[in-house]
Parts: structure tokens; C-alpha cells; sequence
């Protein structure tokens, strides 16, 4: 009875101590990121065996941070962007949906203090991301997103922030998703809820906890990119943010998948990167002295991830999901009869778009179809296809749409796009394609990439029409007929099919064709499920993809970069530029 009384006591000691405050003298603390991880949960490939990295590595080095600084010491923060990218985060989110979802049982393994959501995670709609939400929080972690803010009262739909206790001190956390969430996702995905600039919210909400709840540490964790710092990009805002914050110690950014690091005297910035890259980690050293935090000095870096090193008992203990979503994702799902490899796209038409735009087409009502190349790089060969590989073929779980477009706003749309994928060729200038050789940060290599992002070159399927590789933005697009000879009409209304995503704005194309895309719901005609979902109902009818079927000129028409004698060196020499010899 003495023994229990004892441990009570001293139970009893440690709780009014750290309810009290911290002691004065001298501490470390070590802020641990991870950000964008996109569904990457497991450390092998369904299909080959390779080896990649993944959570379990990331584990690996929180396990090395937390001995070598002290398990009390060290802060975990996920930034956002979880619920998509990978065939693991598909399956359970919309196939196995009944047992409890693997990402909660993951972050309380890794033991996450708190978790941001991310764009893409809204991405999957009320039904995953509610549920998905309340199986975290019953783990003891939050998850916030203080600028997702409810119609009916005016409040947050999500937490705000947490505050966590270490040594009696106190630490905020804020989260923040991206508040450009309205220019990609159609609003059902985020029904009932408005996202709202990071400026001035999150400032004002730091003055409200700093008054509150008086932390000693205060972290803001944003599911927006670094951006320039000129305050132009709504999804950009993170250098906005440390210029203009006070009473903050760690800025967490993300989105962009460029890994960052930027500390000045009274703010750190981490951007980790995307798909368990990195490991970002931030430490601020610090005395107390009167129950105040004094000379602190912050420092922050970018830990990389090596995908040998991995937590054996983490892979242990989730082989039986990894199992499962393998024998979903390597099932037969159908025949391709011709190899479809995707970078052939950015020279004109090929295989694989010739699928995409007959998908959108096969919708009764569309007349016309928009689609961009999703995946950069990728080969689906013939023969025999699971439904991993239309994961290569479709990566995005896009809805598609059908809206109300005048000709001369596709026609406008289409100069648009191209804009942001040519070049004009002239004396002065030798790239048909707009590339540039530099850095990327994303994948740590120095090589040829495009300037702007490839997902956001929209060719037309229904129409006949050439780009003119010598004419000046603008004047690139001339649009021969329908694909079926009819004419093309610039007043007249047609019914285009594209993605949720573009339609809503996403990519810039459809603002630039004077499109008012916050009006959406005048000129939506029609819409249908996931464009993946098209593919695999396509397949389970027809059992194959053929050339023949799904490239007929009379359904999808045609177009090419002309003059075809200029074009075509220099579109080859630009092709071995970014992908090498074929």
C-alpha cells in the first residue's frame, strides 16, 4: 500500500510541475516534417519488387532523432497531402473501406503529435476524409486546417491547433491547408466549408493562442508552397507567411514538392519535399528563465531519406495490408493490343492520348474533349494489364465534367495551353518545346525539364486543327472542323469534356480562355465518376484496348505541329534533350 501511495505521489508531482511550468535553466527541442508524402505507406512496389522509399524509412530516422535527442524532446508534424498518389491510399480509401483505414494506424505508430491536410486529401471527398479524420483523432492525434471554415456558423471545420507539453513548456501547433482549394476542386468535394487566405488569418489566429494559451513555442504547419514572396500565388504563401509573421518560431510549408529550408533570427522555414524524400528538422535552442523563453536560436535542415534503412517492425507489422492492396492492384483487369508510352504526347498525338480523349468523348454528351498528359514519363507495354497500371495511365482521381464552352473560348483555351508548351521558333530561338536546363529540386538532378508543369498541356480530342510552330502566341491555333468534317463554329455552344480539376479552374486554362469558373454550375452540363473508373468500366466491357478502337480519327479527329519540316527536328532534338535516345 506504501509503494502505491509513493507512486501516486510522485504521479501527482510530475503532473503539478509540468502543469506549472518549466524549470529555468537551458533546452533543445528538434521539430521533425514530413509533408506530401502521397500514399507512399509501403517500402515495396506491387509489381517488381523494387524497393522504394516509404513511411518505414521515415520511421527509421524519427526512431535515430528521438534516441540520439530524447523522446521528449522531439516534435512530429506532417504537413499534408497523404491520402493520394499511391494505389495503398486508393485501396482503402474507396475499396476496403469497412476495416479501420491503414494511414491512422501508421501515424500513431510513428507517433505523430499532429497532422495538416492537404489539397489532396480533401481531393477524396467528405466520405473518406471524415472518416479518415475521426480514426486519427481517436488515436489521441489532431489533425487541422484552421482556414477550412464551416457556412452555417462561420468556424472551423477542423481543429485549429494543439497544444503539446513537453517539460512543462508549452508548444502550439497551427495547421492551415491550401487556400487555393476552390481553383481545383469542385465544391462537393468540400461541401458545407470555404477556404480562406492564409493573410491575414493565420496571424490573427497566433495572436489569439498567443493570448490564450501564453506557449512557450509556437509552430505553423501550411499545406501551401513557399512561393516567391510577392504575394501573387493564393497556393503559394508560405514566404508571405515569414515575412510577416511575428510570435512564430517554425514555418512548415509544403505542396510544391521542392524541399526548402530558409532560417533567419526569429523564424525557421522546412519544406520537406514530397514522397519521403526527406525528413525535415528544425531545433531552436533556448534558456528559461522565470517561467520565459529566452535566447533562442533556431536552426533547420533537410535529413535524406535512404530507402534501405527502413523500421523491420513497422514492415512487420503492416505486411498484411501491404498484401492486400498488392493482390488488388495486380489483378488482370484486360488486353492493351499496343504499347502506350506517355512522353510521346508532347510531340503531338499518339497511343496514349488517343485513349484518353475517346474516354472522355464516350459521355453522350460531349462533343469535344480536353485532356493534358498525367503521368510525365511512363510505359504501359502490351500484352496482359493490371490495374497498377492504369494507376500509370491515370494516376489523379479526377471526375470528369461536361461544361458549356463557346468556340471561341476553346479556341482561346487551346492557344492557352500550348502558350505554356511551345516556343515560337525563330532565328533567336531553337526550342520547339519550352525547356530550360536546371535543377530540379524535386529529384535532386541537374537536367533538361519544361518550364511549366506538363499536366497542364491540353490538347482537343473532336477536332481537327494544327499549331503553328512559327506564329506567336495567339495565332498558334487554327481549328480546321469537328472531327467528323462538320464546321467549327466560334459563337456557337458546345459541350466540352474535361476534368474536375481543369474545370474548376485548375491549371489556369480556363480563366485564361474567360471562362468564370466560380460560376461553374451555369455552364456543367453533366458529370460522371473518376476518369480511372471510366477506364476499368471500359476495360470489364470491352476486355481490350486497341488502337483501332479507341484512335478512330472520325471520334477523336486530329492535330499536329506544323509546318511539319520545322517542327519535327526540332521537337526530336528537343525529345532527346529531356528523355535521352529513344
Amino acid at each position: 500500500m506504501r509503494n502505491i501511495v509513493s507512486f501516486l505521489s510522485a504521479a501527482a508531482l510530475i503532473a503539478a510541475v509540468s502543469c506549472s511550468g518549466p524549470r529555468d535553466g537551458k533546452y533543445s527541442l528538434t521539430l521533425l516534417t514530413t509533408n506530401d508524402v502521397h500514399g507512399t505507406f509501403f517500402d515495396s512496389t506491387y509489381v517488381g519488387g523494387n524497393v522504394k522509399r516509404s513511411l518505414y524509412s521515415i520511421k527509421y530516422l524519427i526512431d535515430s532523432v528521438r534516441t540520439a535527442a530524447g523522446e521528449e524532446n522531439v516534435i512530429l508534424v506532417d504537413a499534408g497531402d497523404i491520402l493520394q498518389g499511391d494505389n495503398s491510399a486508393y485501396y482503402y480509401n474507396y475499396v476496403d473501406t469497412l476495416p479501420p483505414h491503414v494511414y491512422p494506424q501508421m501515424a500513431e505508430y510513428m507517433g505523430y503529435d499532429a497532422v495538416v491536410l492537404g489539397n489532396h486529401d480533401i481531393e477524396t471527398g467528405h466520405a473518406v476524409y471524415d472518416r479518415v479524420v475521426s480514426q486519427i483523432e481517436s488515436k489521441g492525434i489532431p489533425v487541422l486546417a484552421g482556414n477550412a471554415i464551416r457556412n452555417d456558423n462561420g468556424k472551423p471545420y477542423f481543429k485549429t491547433y494543439t497544444i503539446l507539453r513537453r517539460h512543462g513548456l508549452k508548444i502550439a501547433v497551427l495547421g492551415y491547408d491550401n487556400a487555393n482549394m476552390a481553383a481545383w476542386l469542385p465544391e462537393r468535394l468540400w461541401s458545407g466549408m470555404r477556404f480562406v487566405s492564409l493573410i491575414p488569418l493565420v496571424q490573427q489566429d497566433v495572436d489569439r493562442v498567443l493570448e490564450r494559451e501564453k506557449p512557450h513555442i509556437v509552430i505553423v504547419a501550411v499545406h501551401s508552397a513557399t512561393g516567391d514572396g510577392d504575394g501573387s500565388q493564393l497556393e503559394s504563401q508560405g514566404l508571405d507567411l515569414m515575412k510577416s509573421l511575428h510570435g512564430v518560431d517554425f514555418l512548415v510549408c509544403s505542396h510544391d514538392h521542392r524541399p526548402k529550408v530558409i532560417t533567419s533570427d526569429s523564424i525557421a522555414l522546412v519544406n520537406s519535399g514530397s514522397h519521403s524524400r526527406f525528413l525535415g528538422q528544425g531545433k531552436i535552442e533556448f534558456t528559461v528563465r522565470k517561467g520565459k523563453v529566452d535566447d533562442k536560436v533556431l536552426s533547420a535542415g533537410l535529413i535524406p531519406v535512404e530507402r534501405s534503412k527502413v523500421d523491420v517492425e513497422m514492415r512487420r507489422k503492416f505486411h498484411d495490408n501491404y498484401l492486400a492492396v498488392k493482390s488488388f492492384t495486380t489483378k488482370k483487369v484486360g488486353t492493351l493490343k499496343s504499347g502506350l508510352i506517355t512522353r510521346e504526347s508532347f510531340r503531338g498525338m499518339c497511343d496514349y492520348m488517343n485513349l484518353l480523349h475517346p474516354l472522355s468523348l464516350s459521355c453522350p454528351e460531349a462533343e469535344i474533349s480536353l485532356a493534358a498528359p498525367l503521368t510525365f514519363n511512363g510505359t504501359v507495354k502490351a500484352g496482359d494489364i493490371i490495374y497498377n497500371d492504369l494507376f500509370t495511365i491515370y494516376p489523379f482521381e479526377n471526375q470528369l465534367y461536361v461544361l458549356k464552352m463557346t468556340g471561341k473560348e476553346i479556341k482561346d483555351y487551346l492557344e492557352a495551353s500550348y502558350d505554356g508548351w511551345i516556343n515560337t521558333l525563330s532565328a533567336g530561338q531553337s526550342h520547339v518545346l519550352k525547356i530550360m536546363n536546371r535543377g530540379d529540386a524535386r529529384v535532386g538532378q541537374d537536367s533538361w525539364s519544361f518550364i511549366n508543369r506538363s499536366y497542364n498541356f491540353d490538347s482537343a480530342g473532336g477536332l481537327v486543327y494544327s499549331v503553328d510552330v512559327t506564329k506567336p502566341a495567339g495565332s498558334r491555333v487554327a481549328i480546321s472542323s469537328m472531327a467528323d468534317g462538320s464546321p467549327f463554329d466560334m459563337d456557337r455552344t458546345y459541350n466540352v469534356a474535361a476534368t474536375s480539376y481543369r474545370a474548376s479552374g485548375g491549371g489556369g486554362l480556363m480563366v485564361a480562355a474567360g471562362v468564370d469558373t466560380g460560376n461553374l454550375e451555369q455552364r456543367l452540363v453533366a458529370t460522371y465518376p473518376e476518369i480511372r473508373n471510366i477506364l476499368y468500366e471500359y476495360l470489364l466491357k470491352n476486355g481490350e484496348i486497341s488502337p483501332e478502337a479507341v484512335g478512330d480519327e472520325s471520334v477523336i479527329g486530329g492535330w499536329k505541329f506544323v509546318p511539319e519540316s520545322v517542327a519535327g527536328p526540332a521537337l526530336d532534338r528537343d525529345m532527346e534533350l529531356l528523355f535521352g535516345r529513344r
